[in-house]
């Protein structure tokens, strides 16, 4: 609902759901997560029109996402509320990065200090003096990309940086680093196989969003050590 509505303007609170086609109100026993569109056979009680798959798919990625993360801070409850909110607000910039190509400023900007505030519920006042400095260096690395480069990041991208910097930095210098460029290394990846494929030319606008959040996930939910022993290896 978040990814569908915020790019349009429209309030993710009022009206409640309701088929897109009819505007009929989706009852209450059909508003369940995946089971919902399940029942109804993906398609509208009231006229018949078919749902998107994307629901359910949403629905159900989101509560996997959700419990990896509640796995990865069952030692550390505190921060759960922090990353949790991260991973909503990940999901919901990927879909809409993918859908308009834009990183709305009425999600990105709040996350900032939304996230300070729950980060700093987690009481450490090393980590998260570490996350500002983090969340500072790669905004401005962002920055500077997109000062150098015009067109080649844009700066939905450079606002994304800080908010991802913040929630890496929290964890370690490790993760920052390995969460920060696991984007660029997935872009490229990504970038290539579209070329291979010919779905793409080098001139294509590919959405980079995606990928820096895709990165730092896989970085939250356990490859942050990889960074913790590169780091070791350079004797910090």
């Amino acid at each position: 609902m978040v990814a569908y509505r915020v790019p349009r303007g429209e309030s993710v609170a009022n009206p409640p759901s309701h088929c897109p086609n009819c505007d009929a109100p989706i009852r209450n026993r059909h508003n369940i997560p995946v089971v919902g569109w399940l029942v109804l056979r993906g398609k509208c009680f009231d006229c018949a029109e078919p749902f998107s798959a994307r629901y359910p798919l949403v629905e159900l990625g989101t509560g996997l996402a959700f419990a990896g993360t509640a796995v990865r801070f069952a030692d550390e409850p505190r921060l759960l509320p922090a990353y949790l909110t991260f991973v909503a607000l990940g999901i919901a910039l990927t879909l809409i990065d993918l859908d308009v190509r834009r990183l709305p400023n009425v999600l990105v900007l709040p996350a900032y200090p939304v996230l300070a505030l729950l980060l700093a519920i987690g009481g450490d006042g090393d980590a998260l003096l570490r996350a500002l400095i983090a969340a500072a260096s790669l905004f401005a690395f962002f920055f500077l990309i997109a000062m150098l480069a015009p067109g080649g990041m844009g700066f939905g991208d450079v606002k994304l940086a800080g908010v991802v910097g913040g929630v890496l930095g929290y964890l370690s210098w490790g993760a920052f680093l390995i969460g920060s460029f696991l984007g660029f290394v997935l872009g490229s990846i990504i970038g290539v196989a579209l070329l291979v494929a010919k779905k793409a030319d080098r001139k294509t606008a590919v959405p980079f969003g995606p990928f820096m959040i895709l990165g730092a996930l896989i970085t939250i939910w356990g490859a942050s050590e990889l960074g913790e022993s590169y780091l070791r290896t350079l004797g910090y």
